[in-house]
């Protein structure tokens, strides 16, 4: 089964984007891509929509008050460069809402929770449920979208415009910001440096000035100190 789609936003980058991502998965069709939201309006009288990507800050008409007036209401993952607009999105019953520039792992999590409100209707691919969520995550790595499970993380390094995952596998860089990337992982995940995130379930020893995993040693920056100590008590 393949869900219909309308993206939604004045910004063609913002569309391709979306349509790019939108592209790597098999279950969903673009059924078009618009510019404004009287645009949109127009499609949904013709279509029958599953989901709408929706930018929320838009000229003429904002998305928010475009979806509230709307009859029949698709799902929607809101879209905006702006954070403060998130509360507006969630009161709208917003299956998700994705802050710009939007990454494909985050993206794809989006995903995963509009395929959790199909199950009633539809089986989601084995990789989309709702089952799978908080156990990995996904890395564009050699042109691919490579599956790193959480619980094999032992702690992600930055690397200025890139992060080194360490896991008890191998190593994985990858081109990712290091506080992007902390937006994807669960709450076993600390940040006790500006560069290093570590897995709290693999830390074997810890000191006021460093975390040890195993043999590695790694710092505690100085704006972290406080609240380390609580996180691994």
């Amino acid at each position: 089964m393949k869900y219909s789609c309308i993206i939604v936003d004045d910004e063609d980058l913002a569309r391709e984007l979306i349509a790019t991502h939108l592209g790597q998965l098999d279950q969903f069709e673009i059924i078009a891509s618009c510019s404004s939201a009287i645009e949109a309006s127009k499609v949904l009288q013709q279509h029958n929509v599953d989901l709408l990507f929706l930018d929320i800050e838009m000229p003429v008409l904002k998305g928010t008050d475009f979806f509230k007036n709307l009859l029949h209401k698709p799902k929607v993952i809101f879209t905006t460069a702006y954070r403060d607009y998130a509360l507006d999105g969630f009161e709208l019953d917003a299956i998700d809402y994705l802050l710009k520039p939007i990454v494909f792992q985050r993206f794809f999590k989006a995903i995963e929770k509009f395929l959790a409100t199909q199950q009633s209707t539809a089986v989601p691919a084995p990789t989309v449920t709702a089952s799978s969520q908080h156990t990995h995550v996904y890395v564009r790595k050699n042109r691919k979208q490579l599956k790193v499970m959480l619980d094999n993380i032992l702690y992600i390094e930055s690397l200025k415009d890139y992060i080194k995952i360490h896991t008890t596998e191998e190593n994985h860089v990858v081109k990712y910001g290091i506080s992007s990337f902390e937006k994807e992982l669960d709450a076993r995940f600390i940040r006790t440096h500006r560069s290093y995130i570590v897995n709290r379930d693999k830390v074997t020893a810890y000191t006021k000035n460093d975390i040890e995993i195993g043999t590695i040693e790694l710092p505690i920056g100085e704006y972290y100190k406080k609240n380390i100590c609580d996180l691994l008590h």
